[in-house]
């Protein structure tokens, strides 16, 4: 993301806003349910890019789009053919609008920020996506080594305290090298110290973020939420620690 700067990170950060909204809904259709996709996308597309545009529109907010889209639905729905299915399509679609990319909105939101250096928004993104994927490194290894209490046997069988443990311990590691290795980038309050002690709930709002995506998962009677990334899965399955810990992350820069 750092070679296409702000607003190739905007880019990246709509589609894969774009891609894990579809594949949302594409679980919600599993369900038996008929969210309003086309539209849903289009309206997410708009909100995750909002923060861009409201610069320069300020109505063109992230608040505002989704106030509009629950109009839109809302029309929806009156036309709807399935009479006995209405009040789920509406509910799904503007759950995943909120979920995916309101949510993911945060990212551009981050980007945008001003700091020290030309790019701190951008090396602020950086960081919370490391500190976010990388607790999963950790959790898996850890958890592999040491894992014998179960957190969720329900939702998830496979994660154990003590992975998530290690997890964390890696994030808050990962969390304090990177601006002590690319201070200049980063806001001057920002230490090691504080940036290991912020990693900590980030990361552990992304292990709760997966465990969400989970219960979708299973909710759907599905292993992987697409197949768009070989090895992986889906983009969800790529993107799901980011949902809570973006707008946790930009809330806690802006205190900076």
């Amino acid at each position: 993301m750092y070679f296409f700067k702000t607003n190739g990170g905007i880019v990246l950060a709509v589609l894969v806003s774009a891609f894990t909204q579809r594949e949302f809904y594409q679980m919600v259709t599993r369900m038996g349910h008929a969210p309003f996709t086309k539209l849903g996308l289009i309206l997410g597309a708009l909100i995750t890019v909002a923060p861009l545009l409201a610069v320069n529109a300020p109505l063109f907010t992230p608040e505002n789009i989704l106030a509009l889209a629950a109009i839109l639905f809302a029309i929806r729905i009156v036309g709807e053919r399935n009479s006995d299915n209405r009040v789920e399509s509406l509910g799904w679609t503007l759950f995943g609008l909120i979920y995916v990319p309101f949510m993911l909105q945060f990212l551009v939101r981050t980007l945008l920020l001003e700091g020290p250096h030309a790019h701190t928004g951008l090396a602020l993104v950086l960081w919370l996506i490391a500190v976010s994927k990388f607790c999963d490194v950790g959790a898996l290894l850890t958890g592999m080594a040491l894992g014998k209490h179960k957190m969720a046997p329900v939702i998830s069988p496979k994660k154990t305290w003590e992975g998530a443990i290690g997890g964390l311990l890696t994030s808050a590691a990962l969390g304090a090298a990177i601006p002590a290795a690319f201070g200049s980038y980063f806001p001057v309050a920002l230490s090691p110290w504080l940036a290991a002690a912020i990693a900590l709930p980030v990361a552990g709002l992304g292990i709760i973020s997966d465990l969400v995506e989970s219960v979708i998962k299973r909710r759907a009677n599905t292993k992987d939420s697409g197949t768009s990334i070989p090895g992986i899965g889906g983009m969800f399955d790529l993107s799901d620690s980011l949902i809570l810990t973006a707008p946790a992350g930009y809330l806690i820069f802006k205190l900076l």
